[in-house]
């Protein structure tokens, strides 16, 4: 039934490109990718204004995190997955742009942003790019970068390894099928710096702890965490 329903949404999609992208309505007035009405039923964390939020806990005893925040909840069959569905399989990427700059703007008073030195999408393997095209965390990372005013970088790390769906994964397996899979290159623009990984959606965090790890070991480089959404286990 649930594939069903995702083939009429796409179906419907195709033929009426001017609809909500999270309930398939039809935009009004100067409404933009998502109608007013989800973009107030998105489940926000707000845990930017939280200190040692769920996601830094995730990541304590695993690596030295600086600072870390999610943007939104996600779960199953609920309006966020939508959004990230049509950002991921449906080549929309303005809703990834317009998700980053709505996350910039809710997180854009934090201090501890002054800091931050350089903003970097966990990248694809060669083989995830070919069949989709794109990465949908480095537009994510645009609509942060654009309103942050923080420096975006796409090309010092690389991930190196094709890793199997982590979707079925225990947090132990996740770990080793990421084991060596990111790679950098210019470790000279790295050195020194304080990095903002990006990432869509954190569950585990066993894709952002491993590269996260590589960057560490760059000289004097610092590391932050953000997502937009944050899966409820």
């Amino acid at each position: 039934m649930t594939s069903l329903l995702n083939l009429s949404k796409q179906l419907f999609h195709l033929f009426y490109p001017n609809v909500c992208e999270a309930c398939g309505e039809e935009l009004v007035g100067n409404e933009n990718i998502i109608c007013i009405a989800c973009w107030k039923d998105l489940p926000e964390t707000m845990f930017h204004l939280q200190v040692n939020n769920p996601l830094e806990q995730k990541f304590f005893g695993r690596i030295p995190l600086e600072y870390g925040s999610s943007m939104y909840y996600f779960n199953k069959d609920s309006r966020i997955q939508d959004v990230l569905h049509a950002l991921k399989y449906r080549n929309n990427i303005d809703v990834g742009i317009e998700l980053g700059r709505r996350f910039g703007r809710a997180i854009e008073s934090c201090t501890w942003l002054k800091d931050i030195d350089v903003i970097i999408p966990i990248p694809l393997s060669n083989q995830k790019m070919k069949a989709r095209g794109y990465n949908q965390s480095e537009y994510i990372a645009i609509g942060l970068s654009e309103i942050l005013n923080i420096p975006l970088n796409t090309t010092s790390v690389i991930r190196t390894k094709h890793t199997e769906t982590q979707t079925r994964k225990s947090r132990a397996e996740r770990l080793e099928n990421m084991h060596s899979a990111f790679e950098i290159q210019n470790e000279k623009e790295l050195e020194g710096k304080h990095v903002l990984l990006v990432d869509d959606v954190i569950t585990t965090g066993a894709t952002l702890e491993s590269c996260a790890l590589r960057i560490l070991k760059e000289k004097d480089t610092k590391i932050s965490i953000v997502t937009l959404a944050f899966a409820i286990e």
